[in-house]
């Protein structure tokens, strides 16, 4: 199981603790995070662009001119795609981006971004994280005390009011639940913060 030490918010050793290897000691599998990450990109797109076709856009119910004797093309209506103001062919309309991974698959690639995070020594265990009141500036002592100068994210057991304002105004930071990590926060973020509890919960959610 592979150890790693356990700091508290002044950024003192206060001990070590062991993270389970199913779920912080698996190699990583880029092609799996890779998968991951392109799913949740994709799910991201909000996917409203709409366009309007032959059928929706208004007027050209009357045939412009008579089919044959003008010595013009024929035509059915001034609204077909070949005019200025006509309908858009093939254009794009509402629809989901996203799709769907196998369950085994998604936790694979959780514990891979999680395990990444351990081989790169880029992930940071409190004892506890809890703040008397929403303040950004008792927060940026908490990064300092650690000696965290790059992106962060934070993971605590459950979402924390105090923690979450504090953190929310700090560019590069941010705060999420246990329940709510995922492989794009993991991965963009260059150092992993989370309490010993969230991590226990973490492996009971992934075991």
């Amino acid at each position: 199981m592979p150890k790693v030490t356990l700091y508290n918010i002044s950024g003192k050793e206060v001990g070590e603790v062991e993270l389970s290897d199913a779920i912080f000691g698996v190699e990583p599998n880029t092609h799996v995070l890779n998968e991951a990450v392109l799913l949740q990109r994709a799910s991201l797109r909000r996917g409203t662009h709409k366009v309007k076709g032959r059928s929706e856009v208004r007027g050209g119910g009357r045939k412009p001119w008579k089919q044959k004797g003008t010595g013009r093309a024929r035509q059915g209506s001034i609204r077909s795609p070949q005019w200025k103001g006509g309908g858009v062919v093939f254009g794009p309309t509402p629809r989901s981006y996203g799709w769907k991974l196998p369950k085994k698959v998604r936790r694979l690639a959780i514990k891979s971004a999680l395990s990444s995070k351990v081989i790169e020594s880029n992930i940071i265990v409190l004892d506890s994280l809890t703040l008397n009141a929403p303040k950004t500036k008792d927060f940026v002592a908490i990064l300092n005390n650690l000696k965290v100068a790059e992106k962060a994210l934070v993971v605590a057991p459950s979402y924390d009011d105090n923690v979450a304002l504090s953190a929310r105004n700090i560019p590069g930071v941010k705060f999420i639940a246990a329940d709510g990590i995922n492989v794009l926060d993991v991965l963009t973020h260059d150092k992993l913060i989370i309490t010993k509890d969230a991590v226990s919960k973490v492996e009971e959610v992934f075991a």
